[in-house]
């Protein structure tokens, strides 16, 4: 795991008045809030023109709603059952008109001879049979022996509660006036000149098996046309005898009328759907497109819209972290990396400025005693001289070591990854070698480590720098007979590796400004041995790695603040 992430959390906290402020604190800044307002009230609610987005959105919801009823009109399952029923009505029909005219039949259960033509074409208007059917009576042999046509029908009788529905359908009509320039037809045939007669005639030679036939077709603009076959049976002697046939057709249309009223209900749902849908595709566009296009347009006001030159008002990102999903991480996200790429920036701004400034020390007395060298004539003077220019020599060099070590170490913190290590062995080998050292310069060194390991997550290299530093500082304050002890102890989540020494402690007013890059409280013999930014640097590897580093004296509990220390402590804290 990287330690970017982390170094974006450690980042300074705003205030009103910085460039960047984060959560609640964000206001819109003085130089764009004219530019974004502006642009706000252009688009109002949502400008679909100008949103691809919000385009796509609803013409993704249209597409689906259009698809599912476009499905349901093509499938027409109403249409089908309608259909079905339709054929069994007429069915049950004609074998009613066949069982009437059976009982009008004669003695020798023949139609030609028994029954008179007109007396059947009496009865037919009497059946009070729907003017759009039509009824044809065949005897055995085929031959047609009375129909409705041209018979005066009998007015349909009355039924009370009963109401014919009799509802618009401008929808349906509409798209029919469409759809009659496409091919756009299903099941039978169409039929050129219609011929109800024929059509039922080419059912006579079932029926006259003793079988009910019935057949749909279309006419010419594609509405269905039924017709049935019924045998006319008697018993003769105890065996059922086919005498003729009742041939019954439908009238063009009714099914049609029927579907047009359901479709034309499918069709007024969905336009209200379609009206709901778009109304719905613009709140959820506004609540998607319009934040996006606030950021966005935040991002890009602060560059000049004809070049790629960035104006130098500072990139604002509108504070969206209240809202629960996607957009709200988004913004909080844009706000971290805006806000930590100012505060490098800014922290590269001071750090330059800094170098600037402590090159200049070294350089004026360089300059100076070089000025110097050339007026004096004194050997002893001359040799004071050189050794003045080689120790800010010396002590340059080390300053831009040091210097590039740490303008390196941002890079390297975000680009190395962490693994698990064993702290306590670590700090065993540190202290192992460092003893050495101050045991060669009369110093007591006592490493206080726990028998058993402790595992952290973190650059071991680099947080083993931390504690050299610590170490080497003490060991440099301390004198012959005073004494260095590391000891670690764990608390919970944390483990604390202490670094005390019994030297000359730290000075009050030095206690806040230690850990600042360039600042060094050092004996007089030691100046310029030291750049002051090894604790900067050892405070940034700690912070990166969630940790804490302080700095305190070490008094009685008892003891007096204002008394002289016992010596300095200083405490890192690392997560586990």
């Amino acid at each position: 795991m990287s330690l970017t992430s982390r170094m974006y959390r450690s980042g300074k906290t705003h205030s009103e008045d910085a460039d960047v402020v984060l959560g609640d604190d964000w206001v819109a800044p003085r130089t764009t809030d004219a530019d974004l307002r502006a642009k706000r009230e252009r688009r109002k609610f949502i400008a679909i023109n100008r949103s691809p987005l919000a385009q796509k959105i609803i013409t993704f919801n249209l597409v689906a709603i259009i698809l599912m009823v476009a499905g349901i009109l093509y499938l027409n399952p109403f249409r089908d059952s309608l259909v079905k029923q339709r054929e069994m009505a007429m069915i049950s029909e004609a074998a009613l008109i066949a069982d009437v005219v059976e009982l009008m039949a004669g003695q020798d259960g023949r139609l030609d001879t028994g029954v008179d033509s007109d007396d059947l074409a009496a009865m037919l208007g009497v059946l009070q049979i729907p003017l759009r059917e039509g009824v044809y009576i065949y005897d055995e042999t085929g031959t047609l022996l009375a129909s409705t046509e041209g018979v005066e029908r009998s007015a349909a009788t009355t039924v009370a509660g009963l109401t014919r529905d009799h509802r618009t359908t401008v929808i349906s009509d509409f798209l029919n006036r469409i759809w009659s320039f496409a091919s756009f037809s299903g099941g039978g045939s169409k039929v050129e000149g219609y011929d109800e007669a024929q059509h039922i005639q080419s059912l006579i030679p079932g029926a006259l098996q003793n079988e009910i036939h019935i057949n749909s077709t279309q006419d010419q603009t594609g509405s269905p046309i039924f017709a049935v076959a019924a045998p006319i049976t008697v018993d003769l002697d105890g065996v059922q005898t086919t005498i003729g046939v009742v041939g019954l057709h439908s009238g063009e249309g009714d099914i049609d009328a029927l579907v047009r009223v359901e479709r034309e209900q499918i069709l007024q749902v969905f336009i209200i759907a379609i009206l709901v849908s778009i109304g719905l595709s613009l709140v959820l566009a506004s609540t998607i497109a319009n934040p996006l296009a606030d950021l966005a347009a935040a991002a890009e006001v602060g560059r000049d819209k004809n070049s790629r030159k960035m104006a130098p008002g500072r990139v604002r990102i509108p504070d969206l972290s209240g809202r629960p999903d996607e957009i709200g991480r988004l913004s909080s996200a844009l706000r971290g990396m805006v806000s930590a790429l100012y505060d490098r920036i800014d922290a590269n701004e001071q750090f330059a400025a800094d170098v600037a400034h402590e090159i200049k020390n070294p350089l004026a007395s360089l300059r100076s005693a070089v000025g110097s060298l050339r007026m004096v004539k004194k050997e002893e003077h001359r040799i004071k001289l050189l050794d003045v220019i080689e120790h800010d020599v010396r002590r340059m060099d080390r300053l831009v070591s040091d210097i590039s070590n740490a303008s390196r170490l941002d890079s390297e913190l975000v680009k190395e990854e962490e693994e698990d290590f064993n702290l306590i062995k670590m700090l065993a080998n540190l202290t192992e070698y460092l003893s050495h050292e101050a045991q060669a310069k009369g110093v007591e060194f006592i490493a206080d480590l726990p028998d058993r390991p402790i595992v952290v997550s973190g650059l071991e290299a680099r947080l083993a720098q931390v504690f050299v530093n610590l170490i080497s500082n003490a060991i440099s304050f301390c004198e012959d007979g005073d004494a260095i002890r590391v000891w670690v102890r764990k608390r919970d989540s944390r483990v604390l590796v202490v670094v005390e020494d019994t030297g000359p402690g730290i000075p009050e007013q030095a206690l806040s400004k230690i850990f600042k890059r360039f600042y060094s409280e050092r004996p007089v013999g030691q100046f310029g041995n030291n750049s002051g930014l090894g604790l900067a640097i050892s405070k940034q590897i700690v912070e990166a790695h969630d940790g804490v580093i302080w700095a305190e004296n070490i008094r009685p509990t008892d003891a007096d603040i204002t008394s002289d220390p016992l010596g300095a402590r200083f405490v890192v804290g690392l997560p586990v």
